[in-house]
């Protein structure tokens, strides 16, 4: 990514998808040009979250809300130490910040990170294309990385760089050495936190309920979870292809063995799913936002919950599945489109979810989650 700090009100940009579909508007944040994944996200608040989650590394974010920013950037909700999108697609960017909260403009925060937007384009036509065309390789060009170039150069360009599918990444934005969130009040038990793009609240909402939590890298070896003589086991969110998330995959079945309770969010129940047996595959456009509705199976409550991926677990619906752990069943499930949301062992303490109880943002029905980590951890003391 090559950017230039020069003003972005009035700066053209352009958007070229890799299917030679072409919108044109001008720059957002940062001027100059990036390369990702397109996808889009129908929060209609929370962008901050948003652009510090981990789990959007190597993705441009098309966001359906049509106005952004108007609550400006602060020092105390972004998830991660920076802005992990590759690039921003806004339709009608905020003119001023209106929040007694606000910092700085998300404009400036953009550009202060190098982050590469576009604004001024038909947002409603770029997602309704993604939703008949499927997430796609992307650029954002302005100033100078446009200047002068033919829209055929752009698109050659963008059709070069590696897809999504395949893509091995969570080590890229985890954390390099070990560190402890502690326990809120006293202390109740000890977790070991697989980061594979964890986000920051994740590991707060549970030192709420009196959990130490040692946050390990995504390379972390079963040796290095039980020096920490853990209580449970969480594995997090993270990006790329769950496919290629071998070394997670035989640590999870390591942990499994041992029947210590397991959690895992996210990438962490792609994980499980393998860990199982289960294949994954890649969604057409995948769930991202803060208001997909999801049923929990095992209660019949549904759920307005937040989302962040683009892979699922290939497990079936309408059984109970025998597995090398014992039985495994589906017990949460997207109401929009039946894609798997969860999975949950019946002979041994472990469960996850496909999505972000961690309400960061998005709403709090998924809370109790956490407390059923809780539940199993207690269960398995007693």
């Amino acid at each position: 990514m090559t950017t230039s700090t020069r003003g972005t009100s009035k700066v053209p940009a352009v958007l070229v998808l890799e299917d030679g579909r072409i919108f044109r508007g001008r720059a957002y944040g940062a001027v100059g040009e990036t390369f990702g994944e397109a996808v889009f996200s129908t929060g209609m608040s929370g962008y901050q979250e948003t652009l510090t989650d981990p789990s959007y590394h190597r993705q441009v974010v098309v966001m359906t809300a049509p106005h952004v920013g108007n609550t400006g950037v602060n020092d105390e909700d972004p998830e991660s130490a920076r802005i992990w999108v590759s690039g921003y697609v806004v339709r009608d960017p905020a003119r001023v910040s209106s929040n007694w909260r606000a910092q700085r403009s998300l404009d400036e925060e953009l550009e202060r990170q190098g982050v590469v937007g576009i604004s001024g384009i038909d947002t409603r036509a770029l997602t309704r294309h993604l939703r008949e065309r499927g997430a796609m390789r992307v650029g954002i060009f302005s100033g100078d990385a446009w200047t002068g170039i033919r829209d055929e150069a752009l698109l050659a360009r963008v059709q070069e760089q590696p897809q999504m599918k395949g893509a091995n990444l969570s080590a890229e934005v985890a954390t390099k050495e070990t560190y402890v969130v502690p326990a809120v009040g006293t202390k109740k038990f000890t977790v070991a936190a697989i980061d594979l793009g964890i986000k920051g609240m994740t590991p707060h909402r549970m030192a709420e309920r009196g959990i130490e939590v040692h946050v390990l890298p995504a390379t972390a070896t079963a040796e290095d979870i039980y020096a920490v003589n853990p209580d449970g086991v969480f594995f997090s969110n993270g990006p790329g292809d769950p496919a290629t998330a071998d070394g997670p995959v035989s640590v999870m079945r390591a942990v499994l063995e041992r029947r210590t309770p397991l959690f895992g969010i996210c990438f962490g129940n792609q994980i499980l799913g393998r860990a199982l047996g289960f294949g994954t595959y890649k969604l057409k456009y995948g769930h991202r936002g803060i208001n997909q509705p999801v049923q929990d199976r095992t209660t019949g409550k549904v759920e307005i919950t937040a989302h962040n991926h683009g892979f699922a677990v290939d497990a079936p619906l309408d059984k109970v599945s025998e597995t090398p752990f014992g039985r495994a069943e589906v017990s949460h499930v997207c109401l929009n489109d039946n894609v798997v949301e969860g999975l949950q062992l019946l002979d041994q303490p472990a469960f996850s979810v496909q999505y972000h109880p961690e309400a960061a943002a998005g709403p709090h029905d998924a809370a109790y989650l956490f407390d059923r980590f809780v539940s199993l951890m207690e269960a398995e003391r007693a």
